[in-house]
Formats: C-alpha cells, sequence, structure tokens
C-alpha cells in the first residue's frame, strides 16, 4: 500500500466529499489538533499496567476523537454527523467517576505526578487547545455543535482521571504555592438549576 499521493504537495487537502481546502484552514486545524490529542492518549493508554476499565475508557475516547474529527472534516449537510449527546453525558458520567476517586482540592495544582499522570495532564492541555481550535472554526462554520461540547468536558475528564492516576500510586497533588480558593464545591444539582 502506497502512503504518499502527492496531491498535499500544494497546500491542500481534501475533505470529506472531495473539497480541496488548504491545510492551514480552520477546519484542518480544528481536526488536526483533535489527532494530536488522540495520539496523546494512545501514549497513555502504553503505560497503562493494570487498570483495564481505565485502558478502555481510553481508547473509547480514541474512537470518539476519530467521530470528532469526521464531524469536522465533514460540510454540513453532506453526511450524518457521528457525535451526539449520548456521548457527552457518557463522558460527564465518567468524569464523576473518576472525579470521586480522588481528593477534593480547591486550589490550583501543578501538572504531573507519575508519568501516566503527567501524560494525561498534558493530554488536558492539548484538549484545551483543540477547543479552542474547534470553536474558532465554529464561527464562520455550520458543524457539529456537540462536539464542541463534548471536547469541553475532555479536559476536565483529562483532569480528573490525572487525579485519579496520582491518588491511585499515592502520588500527592502539589498545590500551586500562590493559589487561593479557585474550586467550589458543587452538586450536579447546582448545575441543572444553573441551566
Amino acid at each position: 500500500m502506497q502512503l504518499y499521493t502527492r496531491t498535499g504537495d500544494k497546500g491542500y487537502t481534501s475533505i470529506i466529499g472531495g473539497q480541496k481546502v488548504a491545510k492551514d484552514s480552520n477546519r484542518v486545524i480544528a481536526y488536526g489538533t483533535l489527532d494530536e490529542l488522540n495520539s496523546i492518549v494512545g501514549i497513555a493508554v502504553s503505560l497503562i499496567q493494570e487498570d483495564e476499565v481505565l485502558s478502555d475508557d481510553l481508547q473509547q475516547i480514541q474512537q470518539f476523537l476519530f467521530d470528532c474529527g469526521s464531524d469536522i472534516a465533514t460540510p454540513h449537510g453532506y453526511a450524518e454527523y457521528r457525535l451526539n449527546k449520548d456521548h457527552t453525558l457518557w463522558l460527564e458520567s465518567r468524569v464523576d467517576y473518576y472525579s470521586d476517586k480522588a481528593p477534593s482540592v480547591q486550589s490550583f495544582i501543578l501538572p504531573g505526578g507519575t508519568t501516566l499522570a503527567s501524560v494525561l495532564h498534558f493530554a488536558r492541555t492539548v484538549a484545551r487547545r483543540a477547543e479552542r481550535d474547534i470553536v474558532h472554526f465554529q464561527w464562520d462554520n455550520d458543524m457539529n455543535s456537540e462536539v464542541v461540547r463534548f471536547v469541553n468536558r475532555l479536559s476536565d475528564y483529562f483532569y480528573a482521571i490525572a487525579r485519579y492516576v496520582n491518588a491511585n500510586e499515592s502520588k500527592d497533588d502539589v498545590f500551586y504555592e500562590r493559589s487561593g480558593k479557585v474550586f467550589h464545591q458543587i452538586t450536579k444539582e447546582d448545575i441543572d438549576d444553573f441551566k
């Protein structure tokens, strides 16, 4: 199988449906950042020793990241989107699951800890960049709005599992020394009331 096609040599690529777009377009930047994030998640999976549940979760996240990228690469109305509200609800349930397994904090922590937790914190920051890139693309394009919600929750997910991994390895979080109380204890009911 030949991997190169030479079709991108002039700075263009084809999206779903065959339309050619510049490789530095907002669309390509957005799904490119998701691809980068997916690779980081792959590194995290390779570092997991015995936690099959976490490994399965992360591989499911990788599947969803491909769905997000596909939705961004699909021009509005060309095909059905792959990601939907159920995926975001699943992700929220996983955030809740892992958040309950680490001590609560009210201050900023330094990204780090075990090698796996450090990679997960790195994934969190790339998820934030992906969110910014997707929002930038969204301003001028019709797209699946569920992708923005899902990727927004992803950074919370990576934060929660990084803390879970450190707690499991008895690795204490290191607090940012000049942080005040920035996190408040809120419940799902508080969030629902806010809606």
